[in-house]
């Protein structure tokens, strides 16, 4: 059995990386698209005082980042 070189262990490491990384990729850019359609309606939904910990269910949005939104909406 021969061993790899570390060059070829290298080669071996990216192409592992590749497809989750890809896959990764492309779900950030959708979790953005997501985030930009949610901001303006997790605003709306605290200037009828629904309250932050029943929107942070409906929407897994962290608390701090609805405090944030709300602090600074688009």
């Amino acid at each position: 059995m021969t061993q790899k070189t570390p060059a070829q262990l290298r080669a071996d490491a990216e192409k592992a990386l590749q497809g989750p990384g890809q896959r990764r990729i492309r779900l950030l850019a959708e979790l953005e698209s997501i985030d930009a359609e949610l901001r303006p309606l997790i605003v709306a939904a605290r200037e009828v005082e629904l309250p932050i910990r029943r929107i942070t269910e409906l929407t897994a949005v962290a608390p701090n980042t609805v405090r944030a939104w709300i602090q600074q909406p688009e």
